[in-house]
């Protein structure tokens, strides 16, 4: 009796085990959907509290690598986190997605196979973001030089977006990436539950046209392209949410300049799913002290969430916050505390109505020094800030029950 109580008892774990085990997979097989400014899993709420993890698929090029990936995804399943950023793009340069124009290298392709196989296996939903706004990976001037050495006649950076061209090799990198097949899982990106949502960009800005409309064209003109490749997926543009000219009363929310793009009018737009904001008071107001920055942030969510909620009528993701080992001052207790402030607010956002949920910048792996940019959260090593990362999820995580 007491060898087949063991047993009994042995076995009864492996089968919870395994049941957890599939459980989390299995959270994956609805699309998570939008209703009115709700996000939506089979027919239920979806909150969630996530990360950004950009590098993802660069370390996952090299197979010796990807123990990285999976411990992050481990740990951050662990934690409760349910959603992650990452980046679909490496254009030119080192270890590139896209060597040129349409050529991509399989190695790396396979690398984010590998990402979003194991994202799917820790129950993490992913959001990819398509290009760039910065040269960090290529991203838009990457595409003009590429223009630019083909003979196109271009003036700067910012002919990424009406450039016919460019925009064509834009379009031929979204649909190359939309209709890829897992080399792992067999299933088309398009098809694969696993993910959440598309970007067209991230951090999108335009010098030339501070308004917002150069913008917007390009944000109609590539949203419907992704709509017609691809209908199951939700789609954003990948905003940090500075407001432009369609409503100039909001124009005083912004820290003190414009980046040529409209949160209300870019989201606008019938095929954007839902809304985002960023928000890095420790640069955008870099002199200001602590009150200071605290309170822009609190006008900055409120603001967005309202307009998110009242006139585009689209939920909202916090898509990147954090706080800087660089910034004066700094320490883990600080730290912590600026994230337990946002977390709050996200919170108390969610419980009223709007917020879908928040993604820190950014989780790593150990051994990731040369990728460190002051932002930097290494769960295993940082056990206060990883309780409060785990206490958010928990809290949001209730919010699908209530």
């Amino acid at each position: 009796m007491v060898c087949f109580s063991r047993i009994g008892f042995f076995w009864g774990l492996f089968l919870l085990a395994a049941l957890a085990c599939e459980a989390r997979v299995l959270q994956n097989s609805g699309f998570v959907q939008t209703r009115n400014t709700q996000f939506i899993l089979n027919g239920s709420p979806f909150f969630f509290n996530g990360f950004n993890s950009y590098w993802l698929m660069h370390i996952s090029a090299e197979p010796s690598q990807r123990n990285k990936v999976s411990d992050v995804f481990r740990q951050a399943s662990a934690a409760g986190l349910s959603v992650c950023r990452t980046w679909a793009f490496s254009d030119g340069g080192y270890q590139a997605l896209q060597i040129s124009p349409g050529v991509y290298d399989e190695r790396v392709f396979q690398g984010l196979d590998f990402v979003i196989s194991e994202a799917r296996k820790n129950g993490i939903r992913l959001v990819l973001t398509l290009s760039n706004n910065y040269q960090d990976f290529g991203g838009r001037p990457q595409y003009v030089n590429w223009a630019k050495s083909a003979g196109v006649s271009v003036n700067n950076d910012d002919d990424f977006y009406i450039n016919a061209v460019i925009k064509g090799y834009y379009k031929n990198h979204v649909k190359r990436v939309i209709t890829r097949v897992n080399t792992i899982t067999g299933v088309a990106y398009k098809d694969d539950p696993t993910i959440m949502a598309w970007e067209l960009m991230n951090e999108p800005r335009c010098q030339i046209d501070y308004s917002g409309k150069t913008l917007n064209g390009w944000v109609q003109e590539m949203a419907s392209y992704v709509k017609s490749i691809d209908n199951k997926h939700l789609l954003t543009v990948g905003m940090e949410g500075f407001y432009g000219d369609s409503l100039p009363e909001r124009k005083p929310v912004n820290p003190g300049y414009q980046v040529g793009t409209d949160f209300i009018s870019n989201h606008l737009i019938r095929e954007i799913d839902f809304t985002t904001i960023h928000a890095y008071p420790d640069i955008w107001l870099n002199g200001k002290d602590d009150n200071a920055q605290m309170a822009f942030l609190q006008t900055w969510t409120t603001s967005h969430l309202t307009d998110s909620r009242t006139i585009i009528k689209k939920p909202m993701i916090f898509a990147e916050f954090g706080k800087s080992s660089k910034d004066p001052g700094y320490s883990i207790n600080a730290r912590d505390s600026f994230l337990n402030a946002v977390y709050t607010n996200i919170y108390n956002s969610a419980r009223s109505g709007g917020m879908g949920g928040g993604l820190v910048w950014q989780i790593m792996a150990e051994g990731m020094e040369p990728y460190y940019d002051g932002y930097e959260i290494v769960l295993s090593k940082n056990p206060s800030t990883s309780s409060v990362i785990t206490q958010q999820s928990r809290r949001m995580a209730a919010l699908d029950h209530m």
